[in-house]
């Protein structure tokens, strides 16, 4: 990938260049962007588990679990689409529509009468996040080129999951003094309206960098070339190529285990006698420290490669999801939120940056979206599955099932994705 350094920081013709420091206005007004973007999704990972319970008094942990399955199959879908609109439309206004589409979700979640209006507010949120979320990891790739894509994705990444740790905690406390609702979710109205504002009037359009970069693009093999249909697209990222197949199914299971535990979490504490506010603390330290530790994972993905840093990641989430289906009292559970944390951490950032590796940068984009469809599919899966499994055999029956699975995903990773090096596209 050494070839592509002549492109970074060097004018085109429009007087673009890449760069992180040659863009670093637009780059960090895109990270505050992005944790407003995981701000509004975390103002629903303390609250909503325990409002299906207090407030709508649903029993079977499937039937409260529908929210994430209904948010994580809107989103997943919605990534592809967002994928193919901001290489057709440009990504400004995919990601003000996004935020656009986000607008009556807080409403929904404070007037909902009854568990359908919930859920009908988790796949509207579930669209607004494919669309904005996306956006800002692809506008963030565009800007910074290739040589520090790691480091990108590490930094979009912590700012959107800081934004959700620190919205589950602040709703923790907001709910334990104020109630289940409204007050949350105000919160999270404050957000969109921010997020929107900045998207339309500062936020600056990124497509032409791309076009830039692709002018000096070598691709990975001979099937990776910038000439490809959709169809095309969609099974060498999910299936044909090593790598973007390997990519695809450990982002898949990556969020299946964070679906589990955004919906069955905050009840399996809950149900051992925790506080809400002890509930919001675990709630928060998880994404808090997968946030802040991909300040370092991703420049690490970028210095020493990719591969052995999504196995051993996936490895380090299993052992703490064992920890968590074990467990008995808040300092074990503590514990097994911070593994889980550094392991998500180790694994989020240097799977989009290994998308970005081999990717054409004409239809990067496009395999973003695919790769994210196959990501945030797994909140469905995870949702289901542990419901199903939960219902019939107890949380941390699930929870077991859960990371037994994430390890076969690490394993699947360490036999069939290729091996980098410093340059992780060569």
């Amino acid at each position: 990938m050494s070839n592509h350094s002549t492109t970074t920081g060097k004018p085109g013709s429009t007087g673009i260049t890449l760069g992180l420091r040659q863009n670093l206005a637009q780059f960090m007004l895109l990270v505050a962007v992005n944790a407003l973007v995981g701000g509004t999704l975390g103002q629903e990972r303390t609250v909503l588990p325990l409002l299906a319970g207090e407030v709508f008094h649903l029993d079977l942990y499937t039937s409260a679990l529908t929210y994430i399955l209904a948010f994580g199959l809107a989103k997943a879908a919605t990534n592809y689409f967002a994928g193919t609109l901001s290489d057709r439309y440009g990504r400004k206004p995919v990601l003000v529509a996004g935020w656009v589409i986000a607008l009556p979700v807080p409403l929904m979640l404070i007037f909902g009468p009854d568990w359908g209006w919930i859920v009908a507010a988790n796949v509207v949120l579930g669209i607004s996040q494919g669309l904005t979320w996306s956006t800002t990891v692809m506008m963030k790739m565009d800007l910074v080129g290739p040589e520090r894509r790691g480091f990108a994705m590490g930094l979009n990444e912590a700012a959107g999951y800081l934004g959700v740790a620190g919205t589950a905690l602040a709703t923790g406390y907001i709910a334990a003094t104020y109630g289940l609702r409204p007050g949350p979710f105000l919160l999270g109205a404050a957000y969109i309206a921010l997020g929107l504002g900045l998207s339309v009037f500062a936020v600056k359009e990124t497509r032409g960098h791309a076009k830039l970069e692709s002018a000096n693009h070598t691709s990975a093999h001979a099937g990776a070339h910038g000439e490809l249909s959709n169809r095309e697209i969609f099974t060498l990222t999910s299936f044909r190529d090593k790598s973007l197949s390997s990519v695809s199914q450990a982002g898949m299971v990556n969020n299946l285990n964070d679906g589990l535990a955004w919906g069955l979490f905050p009840v399996l504490f809950a149900a051992a006698g925790l506080t809400i506010e002890k509930i919001g603390i675990l709630a928060a330290v998880y994404p808090a420290v997968w946030g802040a530790a991909q300040l370092v994972t991703g420049a690490m993905s970028d210095k020493y490669g990719r591969k052995w840093l999504i196995v051993g990641g996936m490895l380090l989430q299993a052992a703490a999801l064992a920890m968590i289906a074990v467990g008995q009292d808040f300092g074990i559970w503590l514990t097994a939120a911070v593994l889980l944390g550094l392991g998500t951490a180790m694994v989020y950032p240097t799977l989009l940056a290994a998308i970005g590796d081999v990717a054409h940068p004409e239809w990067r984009a496009r395999s973003v979206g695919i790769y994210r469809l196959w990501r945030d599919g797994g909140f469905a899966v995870g949702a289901l599955l542990s419901g199903v499994i939960a219902d019939a055999y107890g949380i941390p029956a699930a929870v077991g099932v859960v990371a037994g699975l994430t390890a076969l995903s690490g394993l699947l990773v360490a036999v069939r994705m290729r091996g980098t090096d410093h340059h992780p596209a060569a």
